[in-house]
């Protein structure tokens, strides 16, 4: 199984994370069962970007991002060439770092 590292973030994971996750689960929804609480205010329907991720590592083992992420992710803050929606973006084959930017667009977090 491939390994998950979720670098430090200040509010969600001071400590950062590691943990395994099965290919073919998205990034958000794996690290949300490891108790990385990543922002998801549309519910992981691509209608946001609240779940901006910066992939460090593993990036080529992950599939391509489609035309809608793509679109959404134009909007997202901090965006890097490596950035996916961890809500449309599959664990592959190989270990992923992954960096969760400091600040999202998000007006209600729903953890408040």
């Amino acid at each position: 199984m491939p390994q998950v590292v979720v670098l430090p973030h200040d509010e969600l994971c001071p400590e950062g994370a590691v943990f395994e996750a099965e290919a073919g689960v998205t990034v958000c929804d794996a690290a949300l069962a490891n108790g990385v609480q990543i922002e998801h205010a549309c519910e992981k329907s691509c209608a946001c970007t609240t779940c901006h991720v910066i992939v460090r590592e593993g990036f080529d083992s992950m599939g391509e991002a489609d035309e809608l992420e793509e679109d959404l992710l134009d909007k997202a803050w901090g965006l890097e060439p490596e950035s996916r929606l961890s809500c449309q973006s599959l664990i592959g084959d190989q270990d992923l770092v992954v960096e969760i930017p400091k600040y999202t667009l998000n007006q209600v977090s729903e953890q408040h």
